[in-house]
């Protein structure tokens, strides 16, 4: 792979390595840090949750996706988790997982345009104004309008953190020509920020909906304090691949959908980013994009997902794919789909060592890869039920994930992980007696982390 040249890449998700986090009531905080299962993997409990989310009419479409951690360096029990909530918007919590904020996505431009839903969020550290000032930004990807919106921090206002700044004349469509093409909802998906600190640009990697493609924009400040983006160039991954037997295979989805990528993280000392393709596994490339995708040293698949390979074939009766027999070339580590990704890195130590998490979301696990050029596998990890009475339940289906090893004041001390729980418990019921399918967050004391993974 092309290395970029001595490129110091400070990523929002790598931000959120350095950045803090936030979690629910102390009256969750669990005792036991781990447990070993029959099968033998690991069992980390939470710390705290935050207030359930739900996806539902009467939760305003609200369902937790993708968190970043922003750390205070001024105060760093002050420090901050922000979350995107899909149509609900954005949400900010303090360390006790209590709500600070929450900020409202976009409304639809006509009647019948689709609203703004917000899918990932990542975080730029210092993005450089021209008056020479430097805020902390969260970068947002708006799955419902196909933008970009961006949001300053400040870390001194408890009850208003978050301000949006984005430049309205200077957000264009990422992906779309128009708008009736933005209503089709092929649209801005995941999202990664990093800075090139050889030039002090900043920008954001993001992907398609439905799509392989992933487009590179750089953020622009202005002297009114408003920020903006130019895309500045598009690249797409592969969509089908060759197979030992001589054959190839396209993953099974509906027609015309191709293997969506949604986790993303950059390395900030390498300039390398990670996607996770869905369906796939995960994919090593230059942050800048500057790849040819047919060269193998360019674009490098780390690891396969357990079903590479395996044929499958879409009904549309049920809308479901119906496989057929595993072929075994697959990876091992990994069960679709690949989801939140995110960088550890030692605050010892940060240029040399560190690993790459990934949300596995087939088998409510996370698989912790080093962060070198091998990226070999390290360990798995489940994120569990605490035993005692009103502590976190675990996390399932995981999406969105951010980890910080930066002390994080009392609370978390030795880091913080966080994580997107897609099936929070204990189920709760609507007044027909339905059930309300209900999401959240937890918060993983990063020692417990490391100990119970022997990190």
């Amino acid at each position: 792979m092309r290395k970029l040249p001595h490129r110091t890449v400070t990523l929002a998700a790598a931000t959120a390595l350095t950045l803090g986090v936030g979690i629910a009531p102390a009256a969750g905080i669990a005792p036991a840090a781990a447990r070993q299962p029959a099968d033998g993997i690991p069992v980390v409990t939470a710390k705290v949750e935050t207030p359930a989310l739900f996806d539902d009419e009467a939760g305003g479409g609200s369902n937790a996706d993708d968190p970043a951690i922003w750390r205070n360096a001024a105060d760093p029990d002050r420090s901050l988790v922000i979350a995107t909530a899909k149509q609900g918007g954005l949400r900010v919590y303090d360390l006790d997982g209590r709500q600070a904020q929450s900020l409202a996505a976009p409304a639809a431009p006509r009647p019948g345009d689709k609203p703004g839903r917000f899918n990932n969020v990542d975080l730029v550290s210092g993005l450089r104004f021209p008056d020479g000032r430097r805020h902390d930004v969260a970068v947002v990807s708006d799955r419902g309008r196909d933008r970009i919106r961006i949001y300053r921090i400040d870390g001194a206002d408890p009850t208003a953190p978050l301000t949006d700044v984005t430049d309205e004349a200077r957000a264009p469509f990422v992906f779309s020509a128009d708008q009736d093409e933005v209503n089709d909802q092929r649209t801005a998906y995941g999202l990664a920020t990093w800075t090139d600190e050889d030039s002090g640009r900043s920008y954001a990697v993001t992907s398609r909906r439905h799509g392989t493609e992933l487009a590179l924009a750089e953020l622009t400040a202005t002297s009114a304090g408003r920020i903006g983006y130019r895309v500045v160039r598009t690249v797409a991954l592969p969509s089908s691949f060759p197979l030992p037997d001589g054959t190839r295979w396209t993953p099974c989805a509906e027609p015309g959908e191709l293997p969506q990528v949604e986790g993303m993280v950059v390395d900030p000392d390498s300039g390398e980013l990670y996607v996770g393709q869905e369906d796939v596994g995960i994919w090593k490339l230059d942050a800048d994009l500057k790849v040819d995708v047919t060269d193998d040293d360019e674009l490098e698949l780390v690891e396969k997902v357990r079903s590479f390979g395996r044929p499958a074939v879409y009904d549309p009766a049920t809308e479901e794919c119906v496989e057929g027999a595993d072929p075994g070339y697959g990876g091992k580590h990994i069960s679709a789909d690949v989801e939140g990704l995110t960088i550890w890195r030692d605050p010892e130590d940060p240029k040399d060592d560190g690993y790459l998490l990934v949300s596995s979301q087939g088998d409510n696990t996370f698989a912790v890869f080093d962060r070198d050029d091998d990226n070999e596998f390290v360990r798995t990890f489940r994120i569990g039920a605490g035993s005692a009475a009103g502590s976190p339940d675990g996390s399932e289906e995981c999406d969105g994930a951010a980890v910080t090893g930066a002390p994080l004041g009392r609370r978390f001390p030795h880091g913080l992980l966080v994580v997107q729980d897609g099936r929070d418990t204990p189920a709760v019921t609507d007044p027909h007696g339905e059930e309300r399918t209900s999401t959240d967050f937890k918060f993983v004391d990063w020692k417990r982390v490391e100990e119970a993974a022997d990190l």
